[in-house]
Formats: structure tokens, sequence, C-alpha cells
């Protein structure tokens, strides 16, 4: 890795980062917490940051499970220059706009941040040898013990007040069972089918049900709808919370291929208003570009207030993701509508 960051360090300082970022950047795509802690050893503090803060753009293992069901509604499974496969491509060029909008943010923020310092790049050519268990083993522990004990706490606090909001609601919440019952009676439905009805319909009226749809207007022009918006606001706990929002969501039971009937029920949802699939290509395209862009994790905001030592900077970085996810999914909504 020596080697690998002497010979990055001319490239990346053209963007405003160190030869050390390549290590953070290229951890992202597993996941970004670990990758922004690795920015540690980054001496200068605005390549520091800089890094800190345009490592959430590369694709985590976090984004695959939600790439990978909306692929598969939209795009076909055709193939390209009979070699690639069209879905295989799909999920390439997804990985590549994540680098690419990590390394354009770079350049802006390199502009943009007025910090001045001169900061000089010496690194230490080691000679090939194993590693020491003892110190591997150190390392791991002390680097878990840091992340539990700091970024944790502000984790579980955040995660009880998502799981409050999804399993807690008003007067129809509480009175859930009673309405699905006398809505079902004289149905044929067995009693797995009522739990789902009731776990869907508590969904709908809990208190962040009610929040998805209140922020329906706001994301009516991305095309999406209550439910996805309740998906949305569920997966700021993880990102791979979004398909089993909607698992919930549409009833899915826990019998026979789990992936396959989400699909098939996401694929089945007709929009009332328009009459159309809501999950269509359009639609689909423009939840994935959200997703690329988005700041959807509580985990990463924690880490990044940890490592910074200050809100200023995650309250940023989720507003400014934000707003370019935003922009971007409705432009691609309306180009493909």
């Amino acid at each position: 890795m020596s080697r690998v960051v002497f010979l990055m360090d001319k490239i990346m300082r053209r963007y405003g980062m160190s030869g050390k970022s390549v290590i953070p950047l290229i951890s992202g795509t597993a996941c970004a917490i670990p990758a922004i802690m690795a920015a540690r050893n980054i001496s200068g503090w605005k390549e520091r940051l800089i890094t800190i803060l345009v490592t959430p753009f590369t694709t985590c293992s976090a984004r695959i499970p939600v790439y990978a069901i909306i692929i598969s509604l939209i795009i076909p499974d055709d193939k390209v220059l009979g070699i690639f496969n069209l879905q295989g491509l799909t999920l390439f060029a997804l990985y590549a706009l994540g680098f690419a909008a990590a390394i354009f943010s770079a350049m802006i923020l390199n502009r943009v941040l007025k910090i001045k310092q001169r900061s000089f790049f010496i690194i230490e050519m080691p000679n090939y040898k194993l590693p020491s268990i003892k110190n591997l083993i150190i390392t791991v522990i002390e680097k878990t013990k840091a992340f539990v004990f700091g970024a944790g706490k502000i984790i579980l606090a955040l995660s009880i007040v998502l799981w409050f909001l999804a399993s807690s609601g008003p007067a129809a919440y509480d009175n859930a069972e009673i309405t699905m019952s006398e809505q079902t009676k004289g149905t044929n439905i067995t009693d797995d089918e009522l739990s789902h009805k009731i776990a869907s319909y508590k969904l709908e009226n809990s208190y962040i049900g009610i929040m998805g749809k209140t922020i329906e207007p706001v994301i009516k022009p991305l095309g999406y709808d209550w439910k996805i918006g309740i998906a949305l606001i569920s997966s700021f706990a993880a990102r791979e919370v979004f398909v089993g929002t909607l698992a919930t969501i549409y009833s899915v039971g826990d019998d026979g291929d789990d992936t396959a009937t989400i699909k098939e029920r996401m694929r089945a949802e007709i929009n009332p208003i328009t009459g159309e699939k809501v999950f269509n290509l359009a639609s689909g395209m423009s939840l994935m570009m959200y997703y690329v862009f988005a700041m959807q994790c509580i985990g990463t905001l924690a880490i990044v207030k940890r490592e910074t030592n200050s809100w200023k900077w995650p309250i940023l970085q989720v507003v400014g993701m934000g707003i370019l996810a935003y922009v971007t999914a409705m432009i691609t909504f309306m180009i493909l509508s």
C-alpha cells in the first residue's frame, strides 16, 4: 500500500487530496465508516477533510441491495456486443458515477475550502514482509473500540428514534388489528395474510408512515409515492433497509423466494392516479441516481462528526449531498418520463 500511495500522490494532489486518500476511497466500496477512519493517516487537515467529505460518494456494499432489485425491475437481461450483460454494465456505471462524483466534489472543495496550509508527503517504503499477527489483532481491537464507544453511541440513539417512529403511531395505529379484522370479515383470508395486512397497515399509519405521506408532495417530482418515501426515511439508518421496508409495506411473506416475491410485488405496483407502474424506467433510474449521491447513512454521519470533532461538516455534507441527489434524480425522471 505504501507504494500505491506514493505512485498516486501526484495524481491525487490535482484534486486537493493526498496519495494516502486512495486507501479511504477504495475502502469506501466496502463501507464508508472504516474508510473515513482510515483518513486519520493523512497529516494535512485540508486533504484529510476533503477525503472525509467525498468518500461517501463511492458505492458501498449497502447500496448493492437497492441497485440489484431496481436494476432487475427496469433493466432487461440482454447482452451488449454479445459479451457484456446490460444489467452488469448498469451496475458498473453506477460504481463509476460514484467515483467520478467523489473526484469532481474534491476538485470543488479544494477551491472552496479556505484552509491555508502547506503539507508534505512523507512515507516510509518498508521492505516486503509478513505482517505481525499481534500488531494486527491489537490494531483491530483498538479501532473497533474507538468506533463502538465513539460513533456507536450516536448511531444507537438515532436508531432508537427511527425504531420508535416505525413502531408507534396515533389511534389508527393502535386500532390496526380491529380495523383490518373488520375489513377482512367474511373473506377467505389466512391468518398469515391477515398478519401481513396488519403489519402493512400499522406501518402506513405509524409516525414514520405519516412522515412518508407528508413528504410525498416533495418527492413526487422524482417519481416516488408515499411508500417509497417511507423507505427513504427508514433507509437513513442503513441503505439496505430500503428493500426490507418495501417488503413490509407490500405485505411480503416469509415463505418461498423472498427476493422474487418482493420483485413481483414491486413490479405489479400501480400508481392509482396515473395508472402507470410505480417502478418504471424513469422512476427506477431516478431512485438509483438518488442513492448514488444521497447521504443515507446514520453511521457515516456519526463517524464524520467524530473525526472532525464538529457537527458543522456532517450537516454540510448531508445537506449538500441531499440537494445534489434530489436535483439529479429529478432531472433523470424528467428526461426519461
